[in-house]
């Protein structure tokens, strides 16, 4: 049984629960811990932390950045980042901008393939006013059109890797997202490396600080969690996980339920006597 999630989005970005609502049903759950993981955005941290306190659940501050190689996304995670710090805000805010984009040049090729589909009705999927606006937005609003049945349809058919809408506009690479999250104070993660068929970026970010591997997620087959926890003790590297939990769109859960991926409670001390060690070396640094 799961005690852990190291993976979770909330209305901040594309996940259908508020921060509060994630740390109430991760209590609901019996989970000692979660974290907050939004694409692009801390914006929802300030919300989590203080329903934790109130529930009695531990919340780790973080991100999860996105980023381009090889013309393919690449997630990276960061953890316990010193979210209140302005440049981080200045720097994330570039980020949303990129991510806008890509929303546009998405409806305009589905607008192409003849599927009717407008910015308006992807934004009104947005419950968050603040919140960044993904690729899940669009999806449900290709299932209320009845385009798709699913999101996995709509992502398979249209939004992900291989779907005839998808589209990458430049953005920053895993190295810059790995920096930047070292720069302020997090302790960067490559999410889900399963998902990317490109093992050799693992040794490549490791030489720039990358501290951690997502070797626990739903996408993951048994086999995959069996490599990359191979890869993790090779590599000394956390291995961490987490349910990449979106909430619920038309009666779908997306990616998993909150707190359904087994994780390692040992990923979370691990993650956090780094994080005090890095503080302590920066505090004898001043």
């Amino acid at each position: 049984m799961a005690t852990i999630d190291l993976h979770t989005h909330t209305t901040a970005s594309d996940g259908t629960n508020t921060p509060a609502e994630n740390v109430r049903l991760a209590r609901e759950k019996g989970l000692k811990a979660i974290a907050i993981t939004d694409h692009d955005t801390i914006g929802g941290i300030e919300e989590a932390l203080a329903a934790g306190r109130e529930c009695g659940v531990e919340v780790v501050p973080g991100i999860e950045i996105s980023t381009l190689r090889h013309g393919q996304d690449v997630h990276v995670l960061g953890y316990f980042i010193d979210y209140q710090q302005e440049g981080l805000h200045h720097e994330l805010h570039k980020l949303r901008d990129v991510r806008a984009k890509r929303n546009e040049m998405m409806v305009a090729r589905l607008n192409e393939l003849g599927i009717e589909i407008t910015m308006e009705e992807v934004r009104a999927k947005q419950t968050e006013p603040e919140g960044n606006i993904g690729r899940p937005h669009i999806a449900e609003v290709l299932m209320d059109k009845g385009i798709v049945d699913s999101m996995e349809e709509a992502f398979e058919k249209y939004l992900g890797r291989e779907g005839k809408a998808y589209v990458n506009p430049p953005r920053i690479s895993p190295e810059d997202a790995v920096r930047l999250i070292l720069r302020y104070g997090g302790i960067p993660v490559l999410a889900h490396p399963g998902l990317y068929d490109d093992d050799p970026l693992i040794e490549e970010l490791v030489a720039l600080g990358l501290k951690g591997i997502e070797v626990y997620h739903p996408d993951h087959t048994d086999r995959e969690i069996e490599k990359y926890s191979r890869i993790a003790a090779e590599l000394q590297l956390i291995a961490t996980g987490g349910s990449d939990f979106h909430g619920e769109r038309n009666g779908q859960v997306f990616h998993s339920d909150l707190g359904s991926q087994p994780v390692p409670a040992e990923a979370l001390e691990k993650l956090k006597q780094l994080k005090h060690m890095r503080d302590n070396r920066a505090k004898k640094e001043l």
